[in-house]
């Protein structure tokens, strides 16, 4: 027997009664977040702390996700036509998203570029210094050390 399937009638509403309706919309959503705020369960504690300023905040990097994911899609078509390097492509943006999504849950940043289209590049921070054996800090060109406060460059006399 076949399955019948039943159409709905388009209910035709006045611009009042759309307004009504957009407004009591409203207040349902507000009540429903004031009761039942979103828990993030599986988002890090130090990605919930950070503020809308901040450049890797979990809204910023869940549209990076969402754009990565719809070029890998763009990139599976193209490989599946034949077009050279597309393979490539596509596998990269599916390392990306797998990264930004280590991020959410983690905390930790562990690929070396960030932004939507992977446009920034990292900065190495040194937690913990190493010495030589004369006991003088072992530094790299343009790694950030808290003890100095400042990024390491060997572009002067004075910084060998």
């Amino acid at each position: 027997m076949a399955q019948v399937i039943k159409s709905r009638k388009k209910r035709k509403m006045s611009d009042k009664q759309k307004q009504a309706a957009a407004e009591r919309l409203a207040k349902a959503r507000e009540k429903r977040l004031s009761d039942n705020p979103p828990q993030y369960k599986n988002i890090h504690p130090s990605i919930l702390e950070l503020t809308e300023e901040d450049e890797l905040n979990m809204h910023n990097v869940k549209r990076w996700i969402k754009t990565q994911k719809d070029l890998s899609a763009k990139y599976r078509h193209e490989d599946r036509q034949g077009i050279k390097g597309a393979a490539g492509k596509a596998a990269q943006a599916e390392g990306y998203v797998r990264s930004m999504q280590n991020y959410l849950a983690t905390g930790t940043w562990t690929d070396m570029y960030w932004g939507e289209f992977q446009e920034n590049q990292m900065g190495w921070v040194c937690v913990a210094m190493a010495y030589d054996k004369d006991g003088n800090p072992k530094r790299t060109h343009g790694v950030f050390y808290p003890d100095i406060n400042r990024f390491w460059r060997v572009d002067t006399e004075s910084d060998l």
